[in-house]
């Protein structure tokens, strides 16, 4: 088109041309020589005549050269036009081409340094790809990996599973992640964790990544070989602290039950009986050390668990000060409750607080020489919900400030010389704050030495109403001529003696039976009111000896009532008394008047069965 257009051009240009040399050939050749002869008119006719034609014919090339020089001009600005765009396409290409260079550059640095692999499989199987990261991870080459065959990699279990998560894949879904373990090429055993992902594309359709998880594994094995070693300490103390707590409350119930038979004496002088009175204290301080090492060892452990029930926080703290009053007393201390009238019940663990506010109560008394002992009751309501507060303050000798960090922490005491004067585990407020922590509340203290600490502790419950019991009256011993005839299972001979000296008193008739195996014969061989049943025993346990019991549905004995009386006091240990078919349970060191509490209440009326706890 641009060649038309100039040529085009050159024709105009040359008729311009030569109609202008024409035009000057007639008028100066042709026209002017004899111009003399022509009038001045015709002179101008003549001039009009030639020059209008020509004049006319040259403008009307001037127009056509006008516009082939703007088609001339338009064409040539957009070849220009199309030249840029063209160099812009190529500039784009080349820049393109240069990204997609260095795309792939750092694919390659990429993929050839990692240390994880990346496998890309064909729709029909066939590997496409494998990172060279291979070789670092197994020892094989790319080539030698890929010659072998994929089941030859891992056992026959792992590469079934791994062949069923690849047929769940869905292109374009969600990849899955499958941990096996492999060998290297020398042998030795090694761990993946592969990544599978099935990708859209014609060919390309399966993404496998694996890293070597090795390391990992071993870790895991080791600190899943730790976790069995710790629960087997756990274990292994619990047990400890199962077996220490009934060796130990074994000969206590013994000694703090004979020294109560002893104290009830009248035959006894006021020393022997003083004597009896220390002997009973000194009993009851171990029972305490017993208890308060138990009761920390499960809340260290995390085996407490809270039993919330409706209360009432005044009757909690009106309980607990006449406990610690008589103690009071003997040391000239006054003891007071302040407490607001209108204190609402909540819903906590009762038990566990009275433990709390009888640890800062005994304290208060044990550190206080003389002055008072103050407990402050406040409460405060938000909806449903309430903050209780109680503080117990005293005028004893005080924690010196540097001490004060240190008072809950376990085995704490103030310094050497209270621990030898007043004694003590030091466990008492290390228990108190395990325990407040658990539902939640804030424990503390206030103390300046020489002048009086102040411990508190905050819990938030749920208010609640409180349905009164019915009036409880003092259990009455049993009635001798009602000839109780009671089974006593009990392989130490002390207790069954102690139990014997309790009850016979009151006309009950006992029969002794030394084990388990012992005690099932007797209940086929006779009738008894009550079974007394301890449950450690050698040969056939307690436990046993009930199954068998309960189990002997011909005989008419085997609705018995049974009462578990043994050292195993921890809550698990007396839920098995109740599953196995007991009925109650009694704690060793016995208690005399929860023990004819617990006889008179099972052996008079009729029991259809196990009591609920």
């Amino acid at each position: 088109m641009m060649r038309d257009t100039i040529i085009r051009t050159s024709w105009i240009v040359a008729a311009v041309v030569g109609a202008a040399t024409a035009l000057d050939y007639v008028i100066n050749v042709l026209i002017l020589p004899g111009a003399a002869d022509f009038s001045p008119v015709s002179t101008v006719i003549i001039s009009c005549l030639i020059t209008t034609p020509l004049a006319f014919y040259l403008t009307q090339q001037q127009q056509g050269l006008i516009r082939l020089r703007s088609d001339l001009s338009n064409s040539l600005a957009g070849k220009q036009q199309a030249i840029e765009e063209a160099e812009r396409r190529r500039a784009e290409a080349e820049d393109a081409l240069e990204r997609l260079r260095e795309s792939d550059r750092l694919y390659r640095l990429l993929s050839e340094n990692l240390t994880d692999n990346i496998n890309l499989w064909s729709r029909t199987g066939e590997r496409l790809y494998m990172s060279p990261s291979i070789e670092r991870l197994t020892g094989f080459t790319v080539e030698e990996w890929l010659t072998l065959p994929p089941e030859a990699m891992t056992s026959p279990e792992d590469y079934a599973h791994v062949q069923a998560l690849v047929r769940t894949l869905v292109p374009g879904g969600e990849s899955k992640i499958y941990e096996y373990e492999s060998a290297r090429k020398d042998g030795t055993p090694i761990w993946f964790e592969s990544t599978y992902k099935r990708v859209a594309g014609a060919e390309r359709e399966l993404l496998v990544t694996t890293r070597d998880v090795t390391e990992r594994k071993k870790l895991e094995l080791e600190l899943t070989r730790a976790l069995g070693l710790a629960q087997l300490a756990v274990a292994a103390k619990s047990d400890f602290l199962a077996n220490m707590t009934h060796e130990l409350r074994t000969p206590l119930n013994a000694i703090i039950g004979f020294a109560g038979v002893l104290k009830g004496s009248t035959t006894l002088s006021e020393r022997d009986a003083r004597h009896v009175g220390l002997i009973q204290d000194a009993s009851n301080t171990l029972l305490n050390v017993v208890n308060d090492v138990l009761d920390f060892s499960r809340l260290e452990a995390g085996g407490v668990e809270l039993d919330p029930q409706p209360f009432d926080p005044r009757e909690m703290v009106a309980s607990c000060a006449a406990l610690i009053e008589g103690q009071a007393g003997a040391k000239g201390l006054i003891l007071e409750v302040v407490a607001p009238d209108d204190v609402q019940a909540m819903q906590a663990d009762a038990p566990r607080l009275t433990q709390v506010l009888l640890n800062f109560l005994s304290n208060a008394v044990k550190f206080t020489n003389s002055g008072r002992v103050t407990v402050v009751v406040d409460q405060r309501l938000d909806g449903e919900q309430g903050m209780l507060r109680i503080e117990v303050r005293d005028t004893g000798i005080g924690i010196a400030s540097h001490q004060l960090d240190g008072v809950f922490e376990r085995f704490s005491q103030a310094d050497a010389a209270v621990s030898r004067r007043f004694g003590g585990t030091g466990l008492g407020l290390a228990i108190s704050r395990r325990i407040i922590e658990q539902m939640g509340g804030d424990i503390g203290v206030y103390s300046r030495e020489g002048e009086g600490s102040r411990f508190w502790f905050e819990i938030r419950a749920p208010l609640c109403d409180l349905v009164p019991e019915a009036p409880r009256e003092d259990p009455a011993p049993p009635d001798s001529d009602q000839s109780l005839h009671l089974l006593l299972v009990e392989d130490n001979a002390v207790n069954r003696e102690l139990i014997r000296t309790m009850l016979e008193p009151f006309g009950i008739t006992i029969e002794t039976a030394n084990d388990g195996v012992a005690g099932v014969e007797a209940m086929r061989q006779g009738s008894f009111d009550l079974v007394l049943m301890d449950v450690q025993m050698p040969g056939m346990d307690g436990l046993t000896a009930t199954r068998r019991i309960r189990a002997m549905t011909d005989m008419p004995g085997s609705r018995t009532p049974i009462v578990a009386m043994t050292a195993n006091v921890l809550p698990e240990q007396v839920a098995n008394c109740i599953a196995a078919g007991m009925d109650d349970h009694l704690g060793k060191p016995i208690n005399p008047t929860k023990l004819l509490e617990t006889v008179a209440r099972w052996s008079g009326r009729e029991h259809a069965g196990a009591m609920a706890v």
